[in-house]
């Protein structure tokens, strides 16, 4: 079975790598070197670079032209490996089973051990159905409906009584205040008694029905109460399989790194791991390219199908490792490759004053900093462990001051071009309320994905985001947010645009949403798949590139630039 690829099989021999720099790092702890202080200069990485992501972007087009890989939604990975001869070759996987099928021609196969707890696993997930399908049965039970049914009728029929009982002792306010100014006394003690008795009747009445709601309603409480009792117990035995099977499946699980070690699933994570766990298409990838001599050089990973559960995953973006399954595993599967040293403190301050071309400092002083932020990388560090490299997390370990930065404002991602940071707290709220009240004038550059009509004009268009669509933004005139945008055409350069976009808000993906809806300009910025750009490219083409603002202790207008980088 041919597992390994020529890259004229995803690409043109005469394909031109625009752009060197890393849009993403596989990385990891080197595995022997444990995990502390002297680990920090171990830290093994694998890039995702504009090569991998074209033959990722040649493997996509293969798979819009076959049905079968889009009736899931998964991922998919290919890896961009050296044999021992200096060649070129290109590996491809997915994540678990496609279409049932775990074995398929043309791709990395999965990681020995499924095959052998196969019987086990069959066996268990067969109980594991009849255990669903009893639970089922036991939540669906006629008794359950009839005890609620019979309980909101008790329920009904004690309020209706409660409130007629209640218009009753009105009643018997306002009549007790009428005879004692009209009755004698002999009359009085009697009328009272009266009333005093249809009270007491009342009360009677009341708990009668709440005996007989008792005495209905508690043979059908401990038959749902030992109905209950059984769901709990079948849970529990589910747990215990699940974890059982988990337990065998995490002991023949073998993954092997590139120094020659092999090691269980169960060694790997001995606290236990996630179901799926060596299924990824990283692990996969990885392991057979270290049991077939291959040498990895870049690595990327996409989500292809349809879109996940949680709307999470969109197709044809591309994913770092989950943080669950393939993170944990990653320093050791890139053991056994030459290390990144990080640089240290004292070369990182020589970096920067030699002009590091990864993160230009175009403006700093005493109070902030201004940066050229690369296209790739996070203003911030995000929630999760793969997403911790960004500006801000690099300059707090480049600057001595660097824990006390704050960023004043943020860029996409994919968006290059000028980051503000304060080094003060004082600077940082004066700063951003410059932000929050407009006062900052910003200028980006872009180029559209087709040919722009208008020369010029303002564009106008709420925008929203749904939480369940997260980062999708999208226009909308009840729940949005007001948004307007200035453009200037530049130049029309074949069938692209390139413009000046004049922000005088600063919503969430504001430009982007702008330039591609119909309402807008129509037309996505080139590069950008999230809002309808299917061009291949190496990146999203919106640059931040100018930034005026009075600065906040020196009082005085500061005009900062950053050229654009396409």
């Amino acid at each position: 079975m041919v597992v390994l690829h020529a890259l004229s099989d995803f690409i043109d021999c005469d394909f031109a790598v625009s752009d060197l720099s890393p849009s993403y790092w596989y990385e990891g702890h080197c595995f022997e070197s444990g995990v502390g202080v002297a680990s920090r200069r171990h830290r093994l990485r694998l890039p995702r670079t504009s090569m991998s992501e074209a033959i990722a972007h040649g493997l996509m087009q293969q798979l819009t032209n076959n049905d079968c890989y889009s009736r899931e939604g998964k991922m998919y990975g290919i890896l961009l490996v050296e044999l021992p001869n200096g060649e070129q070759r290109v590996l491809k996987a997915f994540s678990g089973l496609l279409n049932g099928c775990s074995l398929v021609a043309g791709w990395v196969p999965p990681i020995p051990g499924r095959d052998e707890v196969a019987l086990e696993e069959a066996r268990t997930l067969a109980e594991l159905d009849k255990i669903k399908q009893e639970i089922l049965c036991l939540k669906q039970l006629t008794e359950r409906q009839q005890y609620e049914t019979l309980s909101d009728e008790f329920e009904r029929q004690l309020q209706e009584m409660s409130d007629h009982h209640r218009h009753c002792k009105h009643q018997r306010q306002e009549k007790r205040q009428q005879i004692c100014n009209t009755l004698t006394p002999e009359a009085l003690a009697i009328a009272l008694e009266q009333l005093d008795e249809e009270s007491r009747q009342q009360g009677i009445e009341r708990r009668q029905l709440k005996r007989q709601q008792n005495e209905v309603l508690q043979p059908f409480q401990r038959f749902i109460a030992a109905t209950d009792a059984r769901i709990s117990e079948l849970k529990q035995q589910r747990k215990a399989l699940s974890r059982e099977l988990q337990a065998q499946m995490q002991a023949t699980y073998s993954l092997t790194n590139f120094s020659g070690r092999s090691l269980s699933l169960q060694q790997l994570m001995p606290g236990g791991s996630p179901t799926g766990t060596g299924d990824c298409c990283a692990p996969k990838l990885l392991h057979y390219a270290a049991t077939h001599n291959l040498k990895p050089l870049a690595m990327a990973e996409f989500w292809w199908g349809a879109s996940s559960v949680n709307q999470d995953k969109i197709p044809g973006e591309f994913y770092g490792a989950c943080i669950e399954r393939c993170q944990p595993l990653m320093g050791f599967l890139l053991s056994g490759l030459k290390p990144n040293p990080f640089p240290t403190f004292a070369q990182r301050l020589e970096e920067r004053e030699g002009g590091d071309v990864t993160l230009p400092i175009i403006y700093e002083d005493e109070w902030l900093i201004a940066v050229n932020k690369p296209a790739g990388l996070l203003s911030v560090p995000g929630r999760y462990r793969d997403c911790q490299d960004s500006v801000l997390s690099r300059l707090r370990h480049l600057l001595p001051d660097g824990m006390a930065l704050a960023s004043v404002h943020r860029l996409d991602q994919e968006t290059s071009g000028i980051l503000l940071l304060a080094r003060d707290r004082q600077t940082h709220r004066q700063l951003s309320q410059q932000f929050q009240q407009r006062q900052v004038h910003k200028v980006y550059e872009a180029i559209l994905s087709g040919v722009a009509i208008a020369e010029q004009g303002v564009i106008d268009l709420p925008l929203w985001g749904d939480p369940k669509n997260r980062p999708y933004q999208k226009v909308d005139w009840q729940n949005g947010k007001p948004s307007l945008t200035q453009f200037q055409v530049m130049a029309r350069e074949q069938d692209y645009t390139r413009l000046e976009f004049t922000p005088l808000t600063g919503r969430t993906h504001q430009l982007r949403v702008h330039a591609a809806d119909v309402r807008g300009l129509g037309i996505a910025i080139l590069g950008d798949r999230l809002y309808g750009c299917d061009a291949v490219t190496s990146r999203l083409h919106l640059h931040a590139r100018e930034l005026h603002f009075e600065h906040p202790q020196l009082k005085k207008t500061l005009y900062l630039k950053a050229i654009t980088p396409f």
